[in-house]
């Protein structure tokens, strides 16, 4: 199995690993919506990754941590992980296209319709504690106790399988002057920043955190790791409160800013996303949207790709935030 020091996000990393998410998917499409730039006063380049076969991101990174799990020397039979469900579903879907069994940990109170699509890409799914840090905490034990492989949510592996979706928006757009990114756990930032070393973009990548989870934003702000107290916001993919070392150390070299969005903004882009593109995106993905429209003075008549990193939304949440609009 590849340690986080065997592996450098260049160019070669990069392709390595399209290489792979390619052979199950194609590339997800980036669209210029005429009215959603009309909004934001800029050219607005949505990059899709709602448009995966799990519906977000994730599935990219999943497919080339598993594909290297399975090449290695003493391949596991099963992996568990820990999740809010876009990157359970990943695993979910790329343990069994390995033959592997997959455990999953999702808090109480997790959506019901990620559970449900977790339980039908074959995961075992077990729900235990009251947020995303609880559950991860029980599932390190759990894997510690019973010798299973365990899966973070933060990887190199991982990270060069998302980036593969910043390596697809940067060649399609390659003058791009700033890209908005939802921050979870921080895989897809770096992923994005690792796109755009690697292909020379000078664009500016921000970071996109809740305002009742700002874990990422103070640690930015201070310099250094700073976690919270609790994660509170209906966008649950962004629901941290235990920033990632290794994900800091990444973000705080190569971001431009981490950037506070409210629940309120994060419902109002869902909604601006329904009618400019008729796009399902669930609350994590709008976010980088939300980002763009409260900062968009600094952006007007300049290029801005925000990434859609998921539709996963349930639909009783769904109707609530249309109806509030």
């Amino acid at each position: 199995m590849t340690t986080e020091g065997d592996v450098k996000l260049d160019i070669g990393v990069l392709e390595r690993a399209a290489e792979i998410v390619h052979a199950v998917m194609p590339p997800t499409p980036q669209y210029t919506w005429p009215l959603l730039s009309a909004r934001a006063g800029c050219e607005v380049w949505a990059k899709h990754e709602n448009h995966t076969p799990v519906g977000a991101f994730k599935i990219r990174g999943g497919l080339v941590y598993m594909e290297d799990l399975k090449r290695g020397s003493n391949p596991p039979s099963g992996v568990i992980t820990a999740t809010r469900g876009n990157h359970g579903q990943s695993i979910a879907f790329s343990a069994s296209r390995a033959g592997m069994k997959s455990i999953v940990v999702v808090p109480e109170g997790n959506s019901v319709e990620k559970n449900a699509a977790m339980i039908a890409l074959g995961a075992d799914l077990v729900i235990h504690g009251h947020d995303f840090q609880a559950a991860f905490e029980y599932a390190q034990a759990r894997a510690a106790e019973e010798h299973l492989h365990m899966v973070n949510s933060f990887h190199p592996l991982l990270v060069a399988g998302v980036g593969t979706y910043g390596l697809e928006l940067f060649r399609s757009a390659p003058d791009l002057d700033a890209v908005f990114v939802p921050i979870g756990l921080g895989s897809g930032i770096c992923g994005v920043m690792a796109a755009r070393d690697a292909v020379g973009s000078k664009a500016e990548i921000f970071g996109v955190v809740s305002e009742g989870a700002p874990a990422y934003a103070l640690s930015y702000e201070a310099g250094q790791p700073v976690s919270t107290n609790e994660a509170v916001t209906m966008a649950d993919g962004v629901a941290c409160r235990v920033p990632i070392p290794g994900a800091f150390a990444q973000i705080k070299a190569g971001a431009a800013g981490v950037i506070r969005v409210s629940d309120d903004e994060i419902k109002a882009a869902m909604r601006n996303l329904f009618t400019d593109t008729h796009n399902v995106i669930e609350g994590a993905g709008a976010a980088s949207l939300a980002a763009l429209l409260k900062t968009k003075e600094r952006w007007a008549g300049r290029k801005v790709g925000v990434i859609l990193s998921g539709g996963n939304v349930d639909a009783d949440m769904y109707r609530a935030v249309l109806a509030e609009g």
